[in-house]
């Protein structure tokens, strides 16, 4: 975990920012900020609106009111083509991984890379393959399914494709959920290799407070539809609210 040691860059600001379907407000005015080079770890229970943050981040859903700027851009503002240029620098880890299960591993990586750059030669096109599965240590999958891989080699490969294009922001749905506790600990170590290795600036959705210790930088709790507490994982916790006392004594044990 080493942000910049630079004058703080923001590649993220969100605004007061609301969010509602029907009746359920989910955010309430939501004000958050991403420096370059940081993780920052996004807490909250379950349906707290984590997801929801993120997917307006990247275009995905629109909010009610605020205002979204990513790497200087108004994503609220941005064209169709706009939108998915700026997606190409935001790579996106999908909770359940989102391969494709007819692709091998090889196929899954070259997917994005093949879509989105153009006149690649093969030999171009295999040493970035190999090198995203080096970078999360599984270059002997190269050739395998899907479906052959362990939940925790999935979730790695995922992250790998996801690096294919070199994002300058990574957003992590739960990377965690679903693993046993050493392959998290595995899939922690690998978010901060990725921003150690590529200096990528990342926002981590989870509700696991290891993950959300080992990686944080800084760690933002969602509470009734705004950012409570904001601060390194000790200071959020340091505090006698109840709502945060109960959040960590049921997921989290020293």
């Amino acid at each position: 975990m080493t942000p910049s040691t630079n004058t703080p860059e923001r590649v993220i600001e969100i605004k007061d920012l609301h969010v509602a379907f029907g009746d359920n407000y989910v955010l309430r005015g939501v004000n958050l900020d991403l420096f370059k080079g940081e993780n920052l770890v996004v807490l909250g229970r379950s349906g707290t609106g984590k997801s929801v943050l993120i997917k307006i981040i990247v275009g995905l859903l629109a909010p009610d009111s605020g205002q979204v700027r990513v790497l200087e851009q108004d994503v609220l503002s941005l064209s169709a083509v706009e939108l998915e240029k700026l997606r190409l620098k935001v790579g996106f880890s999908f909770q359940n991984s989102a391969l494709y299960d007819s692709m091998t591993v090889r196929e899954n990586l070259e997917f994005p890379l093949v879509r989105n750059v153009r006149n690649l030669s093969r030999a171009e096109i295999d040493r970035a393959v190999e090198e995203a599965l080096d970078d999360v240590g599984l270059k002997q999958t190269i050739n395998q399914m899907p479906s052959e891989l362990s939940g925790g080699q999935r979730k790695r490969i995922g992250i790998a494709r996801t690096l294919m294009l070199r994002p300058e922001i990574m957003l992590y749905d739960e990377p965690t959920a679903g693993l046993d506790p050493i392959t998290c600990i595995e899939i922690n170590n690998l978010i901060n290799e990725v921003q150690e290795r590529h200096g990528a600036s990342s926002i981590v959705i989870t509700h696991d407070l290891t993950c959300a210790k080992q990686t944080g930088d800084r760690v933002a709790m969602l509470f009734d539809g705004q950012f409570q507490r904001v601060g390194t994982f000790d200071e959020v916790f340091s505090t006698d609210d109840e709502r945060v006392q109960q959040f960590y004594h049921y997921n989290f044990t020293e």
